[in-house]
């Protein structure tokens, strides 16, 4: 490994030095290309054809409408990176303030540990198939292991083996698309007729989707190294756009022919069932996949935590040692999720998913048209960091209410295994939860704001 690799990164959530801009737009491709080429994707793939039950072209077609949806809000966040050179939970602060960004960043750092759960899960369900005297818990250690060495050793390390994993992982799941499709043609041809129908359908691409917009509070954890200027923000956006779009359709696709022929067993095992002599190499790859993805959640994690303790002790310094300490914190924190979570992991993995489309989706429309409307891109970096919340305030109470609202307003449109709300049953169980709240919050954000809060905008915006 080189000197360059192996060095422990040092920059947190303070803004990067434009001397350090160093990051390049294909880099960014690769990251959320790589990152996406793992077993949590396929088995969200398999969501289509095994709980929403639809036939197997209708699940792609909606896989892909739900993927190009979503992959435009998350590249839309990617964007801000090299605009303002912070990461995205320190940006939050000028729609929230300094305190008011705190449980809506603490619900992000949730949503790290429960994607990075996820992953162990999965990824020790790969390994167990590859070494099954292991046992499960054994495996999920080493998963985390695995996790911990690039989450500690920061963003050069993470890049590098994202871009391993682009070329590794690509061409197996490529391949693997290829063999199974040739492999059990027949199989999937003369699989049970079933009707596509409009529940099933809205639920997979929202779930696609959802898998998009959860990338959105970190993406510009990653961009924020690029050159700043309108060249460096295009490039971010179609950077991270295709590359996450292509690296999660590829393995959904998988997914949704694996969750055809599942018949209601384990998607994992019978993937591994369906590989034959290929499975413990295309199994050991995804496992590795997997680890590079992980990674990911708990360094951005560590980020999204530090900004939390930088709210209540401003005048500090959280740098590396900080990092380094609530890293393996949110290890541990994610091995604890992770045995909780594998017993019953489909149903504990789709309920996840429902509370976080709840909570992400009125934060990425207030983040994107205070952003993009209200703001032009133009903010005092300086006032993400004072103790009085600079331009921004403490508090800023318009957009909190927003936000409640947000979550409020999608309550009569859910439809889950826990609650269907009455306008869901009038339609048939069909969930329209997030569309509303997109709906909602962005106009009624970007009117109170101008009415309530012009003084934390540009003059431009306010006339």
């Amino acid at each position: 490994m080189s000197d360059s690799l192996s060095r422990i990164e040092t920059e947190t959530i303070y803004p990067i030095a434009l001397e350090n801009r160093h990051g390049r737009p294909r880099d960014l491709f690769t990251v959320w290309f790589g990152s996406n080429m793992m077993m949590l994707t396929v088995v969200t793939g398999a969501l289509a054809t095994t709980l929403f039950a639809q036939p197997i072209g209708a699940a792609l077609g909606a896989l892909v409408a739900g993927n190009l949806v979503g992959g435009v809000f998350m590249a839309l966040h990617a964007a801000q990176g090299p605009r303002l050179g912070v990461p995205q939970m320190i940006q939050t602060r000028g729609q929230f303030g300094l305190w008011g960004a705190v449980p809506v960043t603490a619900l992000v750092v949730l949503m790290y540990v429960g994607f990075a759960a996820s992953n162990f899960v999965l990824g020790g369900e790969g390994l167990q198939q590859i070494f099954p005297g292991a046992g499960r818990m054994g495996c999920v250690v080493a998963m985390g292991v695995l996790t911990a060495i690039p989450a500690l050793l920061g963003y050069r390390m993470i890049h590098a083996a994202a871009r391993a994993m682009t070329f590794l992982c690509g061409v197996v799941v490529v391949a693997s698309l290829l063999y199974i499709g040739v492999t059990q043609c027949q199989a999937i041809l003369s699989a049970p007729a079933r009707p596509a129908t409009l529940r099933g359908l809205l639920a997979t691409a929202s779930a696609a989707a959802l898998w998009q917009i959860a990338y959105a509070p970190y993406v510009s954890d990653y961009s924020r190294y690029l050159p700043p200027g309108r060249v460096g923000e295009r490039a971010a956006f179609h950077a991270s756009f295709w590359g996450c779009v292509g690296g999660s359709v590829l393995p959904m696709g998988i997914g949704a022919l694996v969750g055809l022929l599942a018949g209601g067993h384990n998607v994992v095992a019978t993937f591994a069932a369906l590989l034959g002599v290929w499975a413990v190499p295309v199994l050991a790859a995804l496992s590795l996949g997997i680890t590079v993805a992980t990674a990911m959640n708990i360094y951005c994690g560590a980020l999204s935590t530090l900004t939390v303790l930088q709210t209540f002790r401003p005048t500090r310094q959280h740098r590396l040692g900080a990092r380094i300490a609530v890293t393996l914190g949110l290890c541990g924190l994610t091995f604890v999720m992770a045995v909780a979570m594998s017993q019953s992991f489909m149903a504990a993995y789709d309920t996840f998913l429902q509370a976080l489309m709840a909570v992400m989706i009125p934060w990425t429309a207030i983040n994107l048209t205070d952003y993009y409307l209200l703001h032009h891109g133009e903010y005092d970096v300086a006032s993400f960091f004072s103790p009085t919340g600079g331009r921004y305030g403490l508090f800023n109470k318009p957009a909190l209410a927003c936000y409640v609202l947000g979550i409020a307003v999608q309550v009569p449109f859910f439809a889950t295994d826990f609650y269907t709300g009455p306008i869901a049953r009038m339609m048939h169980g069909i969930d329209l939860a997030w569309v509303v709240s997109l709906c909602v919050t962005a106009p009624l954000y970007w009117a109170v704001e101008r009415r309530f809060n012009p003084k934390a905008l540009p003059r431009a915006a306010t006339s």
